[in-house]
């Protein structure tokens, strides 16, 4: 395989960007100040990222980027693959989605305060006239994240006692490319805001999932060991939440 490079260097503080080229495959490398190389696979195209360290040299990353490109294919293939909700507008009778289900929305413009309620199969979202669809969609995610707030509490506090660890911290954040992490250090857990749209059950899943890395970092042999443990049904739920249609996102590149 012949491989090229090419580089253009720009520098934010303490961030270095720079491209890579293997072939046919374009790659992003993104020099931070952190300790390890982290390879991902973003959404809508597939595109390839790179992070790692100032100090490893860019022949390194090539090395490590052709012997993770089965895995990159794997990733790209599985973005191709999976539906994608189309840009919202936030206007009446647009679909939405809560829980697990698809709701009909209606907007009501009025003088008062902002607020959504949801009554059977309808979503209705009370906003000032005139609002701009960033205005809606920001009032909608913001009762999203009460919502899924409001169900991740009981959910870590029945974990804990199961699987006999301590989340110090929990939050809720937009991910473009994962649904949880952990950081194991500080035992504080990030959820993706999108999964106050998914299923309870799968809501469940990556809260266990990412409880358990409290026990094992990894993704081995051992994780999956707890896993089947815990959580019998694991790998349907991991089906089912993978084949459910990812939020739309505007991409920065």
């Amino acid at each position: 395989m012949k491989l090229k490079e090419f580089l253009l260097l720009s520098r934010n503080k303490m961030t270095t960007k720079t491209e890579l080229q293997i072939g046919d495959l374009l790659i992003d490398v993104i020099y931070k100040d952190i300790k390890n190389i982290h390879l991902s696979v973003h959404p809508p195209t597939g595109r390839v990222r790179i992070s790692a360290p100032h100090r490893v040299k860019l022949d390194t990353l090539r090395i490590f980027a052709i012997s993770k490109l089965s895995w990159i294919k794997r990733q790209q293939n599985k973005i191709s693959n999976q539906a994608r909700e189309t840009k919202r507008e936030y206007i009446t009778k647009e679909s939405i989605y809560f829980l697990g289900r698809r709701y009909l929305l209606k907007v009501i413009e009025a003088n008062a305060k902002s607020k959504v309620e949801i009554s059977g199969n309808t979503i209705t979202l009370f906003i000032r006239p005139n609002s701009s669809t960033e205005t809606r969609e920001r009032i909608i995610y913001k009762w999203y994240r009460q919502e899924l707030k409001e169900r991740l509490l009981p959910l870590v506090e029945k974990w804990q006692k199961i699987i006999k660890v301590e989340v110090k911290e929990i939050a809720i954040k937009r991910m473009k490319t994962r649904w949880g992490t952990c950081n194991t250090e500080a035992k504080r857990i990030w959820l993706n805001l999108e999964l106050a749209k998914k299923p309870i059950e799968c809501i469940e899943y990556i809260v266990v999932h990412e409880m358990v890395h409290l026990l094992e970092r990894g993704h081995n042999a051992r994780f999956k060991g707890y896993m089947d443990k815990y959580l019998p049904m694991w790998k349907v739920l991991k089906k089912q939440l993978n084949q459910l249609p990812l939020g739309h996102v505007d991409w920065d590149y």
